[in-house]
């Protein structure tokens, strides 16, 4: 490995990270990486051979308990000679001593039960066009306004947000749902939120995530005025398989699963309100 070495990510390298998770089949969203940095700017690793880029990974710190891995890639003339692994102890090492988090695709689940990481669910990405007349379509949310996430105090959606999520992220939040490009709505009823949706363009279908909401049809309803944002209709959203209620949806929407990744954690699962998550937000930074 003469001539390997790890470095922090440039905001070039942000972009291409981007790009390499695009080619994995990943979908990320086009402007995730400005969110991304702001999460955790040191929290980006690429590994280099003779300043080549040849392997990247995210480890963000979240407060000072938790931790989430993302992003490993190897690109594939360098996989099986030992730089992802050793890109792997780095991100670990950077996480060490916290709860770490991860949604790990399929080929390397095994991999990561062998770092210690056990499975909680997983995030089955539902994609298609959402149909007006399948279960739940055409709900009002049962009398909740949907309303732009911005016109109400940051402090109200950064509490909403912290019960689905196991540490404070204010100013990821803040840069995921005020970027622009994206489209982050809230469901609110007597002053209270009772949904929150964001969708954001990509190469393929329009992710949206968080899609957090109170009852199936606060859900239906968010997701409605959500994909009116997608250039052709189309939205793709990462539903947790512990909450039927939400993968019931999405199917009685006319949505397909296209893509599944296990949701795991080095320790306990932490407790979150999975009964209203109806999307997480980020298979990357959780």
């Amino acid at each position: 490995m003469t001539g390997f070495e790890i470095t922090g990510a440039s905001a070039a390298d942000m972009e291409m990270i981007r790009t390499w998770a695009d080619e994995e089949g990943w979908n990320p969203g086009d402007s995730d990486r400005f969110a991304f940095a702001v999460a955790d700017p040191a929290g980006f690793l690429v590994g280099r051979i003779d300043g080549e880029p040849v392997a990247c990974i995210s480890a963000v710190r979240y407060g000072s308990a938790f931790g989430f891995i993302g992003f490993y890639i190897a690109r594939p003339a360098f996989r099986g000679q030992g730089y992802g692994i050793r890109l792997w102890h780095a991100g670990m090492e950077r996480l060490d001593g916290r709860l770490v988090g991860l949604d790990g695709v399929v080929d390397q689940q095994d991999n990561y039960r062998k770092s210690g990481f056990r499975s909680a669910w997983n995030n089955v990405r539902y994609e298609g066009v959402p149909r007006m007349n399948g279960a739940g379509a055409g709900a009002d949310g049962a009398g909740a306004e949907v309303v732009d996430a911005a016109s109400l105090p940051f402090g109200q959606l950064a509490a909403y947000d912290r019960r689905f999520f196991p540490a404070s992220r204010d100013a990821f939040l803040a840069a995921w749902t005020g970027l622009p490009g994206r489209t982050a709505l809230a469901a609110v009823r007597d002053g209270r939120i009772e949904g929150l949706g964001v969708i954001r363009p990509c190469s393929g279908a329009s992710r949206i995530g968080p899609l957090y909401a109170s009852t199936p049809g606060i859900a239906a309803a968010l997701l409605h005025r959500l994909a009116e944002h997608s250039p052709d209709g189309a939205v793709a959203v990462d539903v947790p398989d512990a909450h039927p209620a939400a993968t019931a949806l999405l199917a009685g929407l006319g949505l397909a699963p296209s893509f599944e990744a296990a949701r795991m954690y080095t320790g306990p699962a932490p407790e979150v309100e999975l009964a209203g998550m109806y999307g997480v937000t980020s298979l990357e930074l959780g």
